[in-house]
């Protein structure tokens, strides 16, 4: 396939075309049409199909999508055919509550949680081990490690993005409230909390307003 710029909005959606396609999958669905697909997942027909046409389009007139090859076209588009180890640098509560997910469905092994605690040394969650930051460097080498979870303070996430990349990691998924800045063969995906409750707020305030203007 000719490499072309995909935008940031398709690439958003294509996670949400999985999840259904395996729910429909798991519901013995074989084939389903652009305007089936439109109703569960509230994205208009015509910008399911455009957006599945910047990967070659997948469907046959008169016949729409075959969902088990959609599914697994859109799963080696995204990467999940393969496995991804990964490890989590935080063993706070929500570095535990990450852990617990269950990730590997998807492709992704949660190898180990670092941490810099002593009184965490031999624990574990769900299996994975906990492990010292004086451990990071050889860790990563020796299982391959392509992700690194950060769920850290805001005051160390920089300076441990930083040991990650040096130690050759090509992936930050970023939990902390910092915008990291690496080097441009570095993926960074940060995940703002906040940001998403203050969107579901502005929401919130806009139906509320445009209600009250309906009162009038």
């Amino acid at each position: 396939m000719e490499e072309r710029q995909i935008s940031k909005a398709v690439i958003k959606r294509l996670p949400r075309y999985y999840r259904y396609l395996g729910e429909m999958l798991n519901n013995g669905v074989e084939r389903i049409s652009s305007g089936e697909l439109s109703t569960k997942m509230q994205v208009t027909a015509s910008q399911i199909r455009q957006d599945l046409n910047n990967f070659g389009g997948f469907g046959q007139q008169g016949y729409g999508y075959n969902v088990k090859f959609l599914y697994d076209e859109i799963g080696k588009i995204l990467g999940v055919d393969k496995k991804h180890p990964m490890i989590i640098i935080g063993g706070g509560n929500f570095g535990h509550a990450l852990a617990n997910y269950d990730f590997e469905k998807n492709g992704f092994i949660t190898k180990a949680i670092f941490d810099v605690r002593p009184s965490l040394v031999g624990t574990d969650v769900r299996g994975i081990p906990v492990l010292m930051m004086d451990e990071l460097e050889d860790f990563v080498a020796r299982e391959h490690i392509e992700i690194a979870v950060l769920t850290l303070p805001k005051d160390r996430v920089a300076e441990t993005a930083d040991r990650l990349v040096r130690c050759g990691i090509k992936a930050l998924w970023n939990f902390a409230h910092l915008d990291l800045k690496v080097p441009d063969d570095v993926v960074v995906e940060n995940v703002h909390l906040v940001d998403s409750l203050m969107q579901l707020s502005y929401r919130i305030s806009s139906y509320e307003n445009e209600h009250k203007k309906e009162e009038v």
